[in-house]
């Protein structure tokens, strides 16, 4: 299978890199793409940037280019309350945007010519590599163009989104180019941080003095099971 991989930033593309074998790389519209072997994938990995922007032309251009059978966003996000915490990964059954509304008669996330939620393929969200584990969650991922920082920011998002478990700043472009171009898709991002909570903007960066790499071996053991 060729898989895309799409992370945001740096610090999370040097967690990745090392996951994948005999590497390459290819400049194109001045975006690097890393390739190699993940188990018997073929994988595309690349840094889109921070934001909808950034991700929606690091998206297509993959796509366009590459042609994968399922794209795979993974990264970090900021917690949503206290039903996932720091380190804990959370699968995005669904993905909303918080900062979309198109206007009287239509609701808080709606794309024009989109559904308000993306799904993640639900042949990985089920597997049992990501249903035995208490520290993964599964739920709604919202993103918008914000980093999220204080309880009020949170509390509009749930506001609208009561169900929200994490946020971040690309995901529902990511899954919305998807959708558009029928590209199979899913996203898993690990908690690190909790907007509103003690000390946020240093649990965000101490998060990558502390976490694992194994963080991201998840992704490994999503691909050893597809």
């Amino acid at each position: 299978m060729k898989i895309g991989i799409i992370v945001a930033m740096g610090k999370e593309l040097k967690l990745l890199l090392p996951l994948i074998e005999s590497l390459s790389t290819i400049t194109l519209n001045d975006i690097t793409f890393h390739r190699g072997k993940m188990g018997r994938h073929d994988v595309t990995a690349m840094q889109c940037g921070i934001g909808k922007v950034n991700a929606a032309i690091g998206t297509l251009t993959l796509i366009e280019n590459f042609h994968p059978d399922l794209l795979i966003n993974t990264g970090v996000a900021g917690g949503a309350g206290s039903a996932a915490g720091i380190l804990d990964l959370v699968v995005a059954d669904s993905i909303a945007y918080h900062d979309v509304w198109c206007g009287p008669g239509t609701e808080w996330g709606d794309a024009a010519g989109c559904p308000r939620y993306f799904h993640s393929v639900p042949e990985i969200s089920t597997l049992p590599c990501l249903n035995n584990n208490d520290k993964i969650k599964h739920g709604l991922i919202c993103s918008g163009d914000i980093f999220i920082s204080k309880a009020e920011e949170v509390a509009r998002i749930k506001s609208l989104f009561p169900e929200v478990l994490a946020v971040d700043m690309e995901s529902a472009s990511i899954a919305q180019v998807c959708y558009l171009k029928n590209v199979p898709f899913f996203c898993a991002r690990v908690i690190s941080d909790t907007p509103g909570g003690d000390d946020n903007i240093a649990q965000y960066e101490n998060f990558w003095d502390d976490a694992p790499r194994h963080t991201f071996e998840a992704l490994s053991n999503i691909l050893s099971n597809i």
